[in-house]
C-alpha cells in the first residue's frame, strides 16, 4: 500500500485562488484571439511549404480558383465576433490581444509557481511514487463506471497526473511552440523550430495545445460539478473545506459575479476593438511593443536552408500594382527604372537595376513567414542594404528608412500607396538585402519585381515589394497616419514584426 503523502493544508491559499481566476481570464482571451489569428490563414500543416492540398485540416469552406490567379489574401476567413476577438478580419488587433494575454498569462503562471514551490502546495500536483499510475488507472475505471473515485490529498491519482501534465508539460509546450513561430527567434536559432518539425508543425502543435487547454477546462469544470459543485467552489473561492451552507452560498455568489465580470470584459474588449480600433491598438501596443523591441527585435538571423529545400511554386501575396508607370516598366523589362536614395544622407543616389546588380551581391536561402501564418522557402539574391548605406552615408539625424513602392493598393481604393518604415539598425544587419533575384531567376512580378526588401528576422509584411525609392528620415510621425507603415496605419498591425 502506498504510504500517505504529508498532509497538505486542505484549503487553497490566496495566491493559488487568485492565479486560478486570472488564469481563466487570460486563457479565454488567448482562445478567442487565437481564433482571430487562425482566420488569417485557416489551414494547418506539418510542412513549411504550405502548398494547397498539403494541409491536414482546414477551417474554411473556401476553395482556391483553378483557372485564375489567386493570392493568400483570397484565403482569409473572417470569423464572427461571437467567437473571435475581435472578429471580422482584424488580424492586427487579434495579434495584439493575443500577445497582451500571453504576457498576463505568463506573469500569472510565474506567480502560481512561486506560490507552489514556496509552500507545501506542490504536493497537490507532483507525484512521489510510481504507484500513482496504478491508482490513476483505478480512478479512470471508476469514472467510466460513472462512480466517484476515492479522494486523495486532496486529489485522486488521475486528477493529480492530469494537473501535473497541464502545468509542467502542456504549458511549457505552448510557450515553446509559440516562440518557435517568431521569425526573429527562429532566424537567430534555426534549430529551435526544427525541434517540432518546423515552423508549421509548431503552429499545428500550438493549435492542438490550445484545444487541449479548452478540453481540460471543460473536463475540469465537469469534474468539479461531479465531485460537488458548492464544496468545490468553497475550496477554490474561499479556501475552506467542509464549508457551511452560508459559506457555500457566498462562494457561489462570488463565482457567479466573477463569471459575469468575465463576460462583460469580453463584450467590452470586442465592441471597443471594433468601434475604436485605433484607440484600442494604441493601448495594447504600449504593452506589446516594448517587449518585442527589447527581447526579439535585436536578434540577428542566421538562417541557412539548403537549396534542395526550396518550395516549388510558392504562394504569392497581394496583386501586382496597376500603377501606369509600373506597367510601362514591366513592358520594358524595367529598362529606365531607377532606385532613388534620398533624405538625411550626405550623398543622394539614383541607381538602375544593372547598377544594383554590379554591387557585390549576397545570396541566401531562407524561410519566408507571412503574418497570416503560411510560409515558404526561397533563395534570394540582391544587394546588401548595408552596402548602399555605406555609399549614401546617413547623417547623424537619420533613424529610420522609408520605403516607397509602386503598390497603389487598387484592391482597396482610397487607402493610398503602400509604404513601410524600418529602423536604421535593422537595415545594417546580415541577411537584410534588396533582392532582385528569386530562386536563381529575376524576381517575378508577383513577388515584387524589380526589387523587394528582405528582413529575415521579421514577418513578411515588412518586406515591401515593388520598391521605387528609399528615404532616410528622423521621424515617421508625419508620414501616412504616423504608425510607420501602410498596414500599421490601416490594418492596425505593429510597426515591429519579430513575432
Amino acid at each position: 500500500m502506498t504510504p500517505p503523502l504529508p498532509l497538505v493544508e486542505l484549503g487553497f491559499p490566496l495566491g493559488i485562488r487568485l492565479t486560478h481566476a486570472f488564469n481563466l481570464v487570460f486563457l479565454t482571451l488567448l482562445v478567442r484571439s487565437g481564433i482571430e489569428i487562425l482566420g488569417g490563414h485557416p489551414m494547418l500543416y506539418f510542412n513549411d511549404h504550405c502548398r494547397p492540398g498539403s494541409e491536414w485540416i482546414r477551417f474554411t469552406s473556401k476553395r482556391m480558383f483553378r483557372n485564375q490567379r489567386w493570392t493568400a489574401e483570397d484565403e482569409k476567413q473572417p470569423y464572427t465576433p461571437w467567437v473571435a476577438l475581435p472578429g471580422r478580419d482584424n488580424l492586427g488587433l487579434g495579434r495584439f490581444w493575443h500577445f497582451v494575454a500571453v504576457v498576463g498569462w505568463l506573469v500569472t503562471g510565474v506567480i502560481y509557481l512561486l506560490v507552489l514551490t514556496t509552500s507545501e502546495q506542490w504536493q497537490r500536483l507532483v507525484p512521489t511514487s510510481w504507484d500513482v499510475l496504478r491508482h490513476a488507472w483505478e480512478a479512470a475505471i471508476a469514472y467510466l463506471r460513472l462512480d466517484i473515485p476515492r479522494a486523495g490529498h486532496p486529489y485522486n491519482a488521475l486528477q493529480q497526473l492530469t494537473y501535473f501534465a497541464v502545468v509542467f508539460v502542456l504549458t511549457p509546450l505552448q510557450i515553446s511552440t509559440g516562440l518557435a513561430m517568431s521569425p526573429a527567434l527562429a532566424g537567430r536559432f534555426p534549430w529551435f523550430p526544427r525541434l517540432f518539425g518546423g515552423r508549421q508543425a509548431a503552429r499545428s502543435v500550438h493549435f492542438l495545445g490550445l484545444m487541449a487547454f479548452v478540453a481540460f477546462t471543460v473536463h475540469h469544470i465537469a469534474l468539479v460539478i461531479a465531485h460537488g459543485l458548492r464544496d468545490g467552489l468553497a475550496a477554490i473561492v474561499l479556501g475552506v473545506e467542509a464549508p457551511t451552507a452560508a459559506q457555500q452560498a457566498v462562494a457561489v455568489a462570488i463565482a457567479l459575479a466573477f463569471l459575469a465580470a468575465l463576460i462583460v470584459l469580453h463584450i467590452w474588449a470586442t465592441r471597443r476593438s471594433l468601434r475604436k480600433p485605433r484607440a484600442m491598438r494604441d493601448a495594447l501596443q504600449r504593452i506589446v511593443d516594448p517587449v518585442q523591441a527589447r527581447l526579439l527585435q535585436p536578434l540577428i538571423s542566421r538562417q541557412r536552408y539548403q537549396p534542395e529545400s526550396i518550395t516549388a511554386d510558392p504562394r504569392p501575396n497581394g496583386r501586382p500594382p496597376r500603377h501606369e508607370r509600373y506597367r510601362e516598366f514591366v513592358e520594358r523589362g524595367f529598362s529606365g527604372w531607377r532606385f532613388d536614395i534620398s533624405g538625411l544622407v550626405e550623398q543622394r543616389l539614383s541607381l538602375s537595376l544593372d547598377e544594383l546588380r554590379r554591387v557585390e551581391p549576397e545570396h541566401q536561402v531562407t524561410l519566408h513567414k507571412c503574418i497570416q501564418g503560411w510560409s515558404y522557402i526561397a533563395a534570394w539574391q540582391g544587394v546588401p542594404l548595408k552596402a548602399l548605406l555605406d555609399r549614401c552615408r546617413p547623417t547623424p539625424q537619420a533613424r529610420y528608412i522609408l520605403f516607397r513602392t509602386f503598390d497603389d493598393k487598387w484592391e482597396e481604393p482610397g487607402h493610398g500607396e503602400y509604404y513601410c518604415v524600418i529602423d536604421l539598425d535593422l537595415a545594417r544587419v546580415p541577411q537584410t538585402l534588396l533582392a532582385y533575384d528569386m530562386n536563381g531567376q529575376p524576381l517575378p512580378t508577383a513577388f515584387g519585381a524589380p526589387l523587394r526588401l528582405r528582413l529575415e528576422n521579421q514577418l513578411g509584411y515588412k518586406m515591401v515589394k515593388w520598391i521605387r525609392s528609399m528615404e532616410l528620415i528622423a521621424s515617421y510621425d508625419d508620414i501616412g497616419a504616423g504608425y510607420g507603415g501602410w498596414r500599421a496605419d490601416l490594418l492596425h498591425y505593429s510597426r515591429l514584426a519579430p513575432i
